[in-house]
């Protein structure tokens, strides 16, 4: 497991670190909340955010390492079963339980692959 903090800012509601693989940027995240909105509160844009939902799938990603609990269900026209197996999933659906280590996917997985050093296009 990459060296994720875990930490509590108000009693009862501990906070991990999630990292974006493609960008490096990292976020502390409540594990009450999804990682989008994790993301949202502190003004960062590592996950790409469409209806918050989802509905949409614009935040798509795959969880590379740690692991997330669902919120909300996942939307199969996004994320297909076989997918979700994968590690794939919304951002706006799962709260971390530990650290999370993701990489963005799906349509806005191209702007990632160039000039980072993690390639979106391995997922």
């Amino acid at each position: 497991m990459f060296a994720g903090i875990e930490r509590a800012i108000w009693p009862g509601r501990p906070e991990v670190v999630v990292l974006v693989e493609q960008t490096g940027e990292h976020y502390h995240c409540a594990t009450s909340e999804s990682l989008l909105r994790g993301m949202l509160k502190l003004g960062r844009k590592g996950i790409p955010v469409g209806c918050v939902n989802g509905g949409c799938g614009v935040c798509k990603v795959r969880i590379v390492e740690g692991e997330v609990t669902v919120l909300g269900p996942v939307s199969r026209a996004h994320v297909s079963a076989e997918e979700e197996a994968s590690g794939f999933t919304l951002a706006c659906r799962v709260a971390p339980v530990t650290a999370v280590r993701l990489r963005v996917a799906g349509k806005f997985e191209q702007p990632f692959s160039n000039g980072f050093a993690g390639s979106a296009s391995q997922i």
